[in-house]
This record gives C-alpha cells, sequence and structure tokens, in this order.
C-alpha cells in the first residue's frame, strides 16, 4: 500500500505544476462546446439549419460531445487540488499524504 501512497504523491506533485494546462484544457473544450450546443438544439427543434446537412459535420459535432468525458475528470481532480491545498494551509489539519 505504501507503492500505492508515493504514487499518489507524485502524481499530485506532477499535476499541480498543470494546473494551468487543466484550465487552459477546460476552457477550449467549453468553447467547443458552442457548436455542438447549437447543433443539438437544432436537432431537438426540427429547423434543419446546421444538423443533418452532411454526415460528417454531424459526427464531428456529435463527436465534440464526448469531450465532456475528460472534462468531468479534470473537473474532478481540479477539486480535489484545491480541497488539498486548502487543507495544507490550515494548521492542524490532516494532509492528504497521510491518509
Amino acid at each position: 500500500m505504501h507503492v500505492i501512497g508515493d504514487m499518489i504523491k507524485r502524481f499530485w506533485k506532477w499535476y499541480q505544476t498543470k494546473l494551468t494546462h487543466a484550465i487552459a484544457f477546460l476552457f477550449i473544450t467549453h468553447i467547443l462546446q458552442i457548436p455542438h450546443m447549437v447543433w443539438a438544439g437544432d436537432i431537438y427543434l426540427g429547423t434543419g439549419l446546421i444538423a443533418y446537412v452532411h454526415p460528417v459535420y454531424d459526427f464531428i459535432l456529435y463527436g465534440i460531445d464526448l469531450i465532456e468525458i475528460p472534462q468531468i475528470v479534470n473537473v474532478t481532480l481540479l477539486f480535489i487540488a484545491s480541497v488539498k491545498k486548502g487543507r495544507n494551509g490550515r494548521e492542524g489539519a490532516r494532509e492528504y499524504n497521510d491518509i
């Protein structure tokens, strides 16, 4: 179990250095969600202005929806990192490394 704890500590140390990249990834993927939302709204309303114009466009705009999976993982890791940082800043709080 000690080996796993060391791996987790190394991962969090590495992830702390990549927070700016993680936030940039979230920003870019949220921008990509805008055309997907318009496309999904077009499908729901059935206007056909964007949806069903070309199968390749539909495939790409549908595929953007799958970007949400890494977003969820990334947001979870950002949340854990911020909680961990907040706990380390408080006096007397148990550190994540001691778990």
